[in-house]
């Protein structure tokens, strides 16, 4: 199972999300970096573990109050060794960055008529289910027509990200069984090695989180690969 580190920009600064209310985050504090200058945090992560995969979020692009584009174009030149998974709202096929970016199309930026598209991308981007509390966020179409799913697909509990409430296991395990041929990403509420454990134990493709990390929760002994 992959262990894929997320970093949320806002305003040019990378912040710490809270349970999805994103009027409330603020600038990153982390054990692991003095700054929350995105690049310093990206160093801090790589100097934890050596991640092959990061998540970026662009927080202004996805509630339409600007971009981070010029940051994230330079992580993703900097870095050339890194797969960047980018969440910045719809992105057409081909308008990828970079060979080391792979969209993530999240259902809260996508409409019905966005579904035929996003079927032919079965390879090339990442889905993600995005659910607020117990509501999906998202066209009504998506979630009962797995045909247009691209084969990763990440499911995204927003109230449980940053809260130390561990990972939403009743929607996770419920999406698994009724679709086992996803490969799929579970986000939000991850704590310590023991939920890494039983998220790997399920199946698991891919796991993203960041406050575990930040806070101390997940040592590099802890993360798969650790010594």
């Amino acid at each position: 199972m992959q262990v894929i580190p997320v970093i949320d920009l806002k305003n040019g600064l990378a912040v710490r999300a809270v349970q999805g209310r994103r009027q409330y985050y603020r600038p990153l504090q982390s054990r692991l970096c003095a700054s929350p200058e995105p690049q310093a945090v990206l160093q801090g992560l790589l100097r934890l573990h050596p991640f092959r995969c990061v998540y970026l979020a662009d927080l202004d692009a996805l509630t339409g109050q600007g971009n981070n584009r010029a940051i994230i174009q330079q992580l993703l030149a900097g870095f050339p060794a890194l797969e960047f998974w980018i969440d910045q709202g719809w992105t057409p096929a081909g308008a990828e960055i970079s060979a080391n970016h792979v969209p993530v199309l999240g259902s809260e930026s996508l409409s019905e008529a966005h579904l035929p598209q996003l079927s032919a991308r079965r390879q090339s981007a990442v889905l993600s289910l995005d659910f607020f509390g117990e509501d999906y966020c998202g066209p009504p179409g998506l979630l009962d027509r797995p045909q247009f799913w691209p084969e990763r697909v990440i499911l995204m509990t927003l109230a449980r990200v940053g809260s130390q409430a561990g990972p939403d296991w009743r929607r996770l395990d419920g999406y698994m069984e009724r679709h086992p041929q996803t490969r799929w990403i579970a986000a939000g509420g991850v704590r310590h090695a023991e939920d890494l454990r039983q998220l790997a134990q399920r199946g698991v493709h891919a796991v993203l989180l960041a406050s575990a990390l930040h806070d101390g929760g997940l040592s590099a002994d802890g993360l798969p690969g650790g010594t």
